[in-house]
């Protein structure tokens, strides 16, 4: 699944053009490096976001094309 839509469906931000946005000015790594919002997530990746002063880093556990609000959390896992 891509990186843009990934950060949608589980909620880590809320719109996938915003998450495109964040992927374009190199706030987003996956395993170390800067990503582009076409780069393909799987399990097992690394994902970390600058949020102005703030970093978030999670793993990925799952990826589903849709999920439910409440089951969001259980794509991924902070770090």
């Amino acid at each position: 699944m891509r990186l843009d839509k990934y950060l949608k469906v589980s909620r880590l931000i809320k719109r996938r053009t915003v998450a495109n946005e964040a992927c374009d000015a190199g706030r987003v790594l996956v395993n170390g490096k800067p990503a582009k919002a076409s780069v393909n997530v799987k399990a097992g990746d690394i994902i970390e976001i600058q949020f102005g002063t703030r970093n978030v880093k999670v793993e990925v556990l799952d990826v589903k094309e849709t999920v439910r609000k409440e089951e969001a959390e259980n794509l991924f896992k902070y770090i």
